[in-house]
């Protein structure tokens, strides 16, 4: 089995780029194997704050745990090394390489107990694929193979940035079905997604960001059951 989730505890977190600030005091909590989809319109922050726990972004000020150890002030690959990993926007496999190949990549910095093997029994697609250019793949295996190489690394939680970004509705719920997969091996997950269908089919909580600061926390059968709320949050009703 993979290491076990850790929390992941973000307080008042406020971080920009070139001098433009985004985050405006962050605080969020995700438990230890809890999975949050963090929701918000457009521009709010949610790809800033992800960028920030893993670090592309330097927090201006705030605090960043993950299992008590802080990280906020570490570089990204100790961060990585202490079980943060990060499924970007837009998946960023290597193109030229095989979906094997980009799997040994990752494959030859892991830590914990994620092997090829694993991950292949995981998504078999990935198996059948395995000799094909990450070009030569559809959205659906790229997103499978940008989880894939960060589950070699050992994460205690992985954060994923719009997975089912342009995505068939029906590949988007076997992306899903891996998240739950994830879960249930005890990984912590913050899943930044605007298909609230998807996100409501794996989540545990959801949590609001508006301006760079988290409005809303709460259970998916709350949010979902205050259609007002969801209207005045996210500019849609549920």
């Amino acid at each position: 089995m993979s290491a076990a989730g850790a929390d992941l505890r973000i307080s008042g977190v406020t971080a920009g780029y070139g001098g433009s600030t985004v985050l405006t005091g962050v605080d969020l909590d995700v438990g230890a194997g809890e999975t949050v989809a963090l929701l918000g319109r457009n521009g709010v922050g949610k790809t800033t704050l992800m960028a920030t726990i893993m670090g592309f972004v330097r927090a201006i000020d705030g605090s960043i745990t993950l299992g008590g150890e802080e990280l906020a002030t570490v570089p990204t690959h100790v961060r990585a090394r202490s079980g943060v990993a990060i499924v970007p926007q837009g998946r960023r496999v290597f193109a030229p390489l095989t979906v094997h190949n980009n799997l040994r990549i990752a494959e030859s910095a892991r830590s914990g107990d994620w092997s090829l093997e694993r991950v292949y029994e995981l998504m078999p697609r990935l198996r059948e694929r395995k000799n094909n250019r990450g070009d030569q793949l559809s959205g659906g295996e790229q997103q499978m193979l940008a989880i894939g190489r960060a589950l070699l690394l050992g994460p205690r939680v992985l954060l994923l940035d719009e997975p089912s970004d342009g995505l068939a509705p029906a590949i988007v719920q076997q992306v899903m079905g891996v998240v739950r997969d994830l879960a249930q091996e005890g990984i912590t997950v913050l899943l930044v997604e605007q298909d609230l269908r998807a996100a409501f089919s794996v989540a545990d909580r959801v949590a609001v960001m508006e301006k760079g600061r988290i409005v809303h926390e709460g259970s998916v059968e709350d949010f979902r059951g205050d259609a007002d709320r969801a209207r005045r949050l996210l500019g849609v009703g549920q």
